[in-house]
């Protein structure tokens, strides 16, 4: 218990035991069986990939992108371009099942992401290529050639 000191409105002070400030047995238990369960407790649940983290960068001849998705195979992704936007998606399904004398486990897991990105009218879609190493994913996207940046001359005066 304890001792709270309070100030009634006669400005005097009245000393009083109280446990206003915890909860009781039954608001407790209440509050933990109400609330959502806490993403410790469903972490086994397989909810998805998260979005994978991507670089871009910009050089003379094209734009390339990379994108880190370890622990996945080339054939794991799909790659489109559709109305100038390039969209790099993947989805897994993986299953196991377990035989035993006594008992059967079966462990299934699903897992996808999709990301699109809008092509610069400067892109030549027609020659854009992917590779998959190592847990990157890269995709250069080429520029049209009027596009291009000219390297720097210099103009002689006549």
């Amino acid at each position: 218990m304890s001792n709270l000191v309070n100030v009634p409105n006669n400005r005097g002070l009245a000393k009083t035991n109280s446990n206003s400030n915890f909860p009781s047995l039954s608001n407790w238990l209440d509050d933990v069986f109400n609330r959502d369960l806490p993403s410790v407790l469903t972490s086994n649940f397989n909810t998805g990939i998260t979005l994978p983290k991507v670089n871009i960068k910009e050089t003379t001849d094209a734009f390339e992108v990379e994108m880190a998705v370890p622990g996945l195979k080339k054939s794991d992704f799909k790659l489109d371009v559709d109305n100038d936007v390039l969209s790099i998606s993947t989805e897994i399904t993986e299953e196991k099942e377990d035989k035993n004398d006594h008992y059967t486990r079966r462990e299934f897991g699903y897992s996808s992401f999709k990301r699109s990105f809008t092509l610069p009218e400067s892109v030549d879609d027609d020659k854009i290529e992917a590779h998959y190493k190592e847990g990157i994913l890269s995709v250069i996207l080429p520029k049209k050639e009027e596009a291009k940046q000219k390297s720097a001359r210099r103009i002689e005066i006549s």
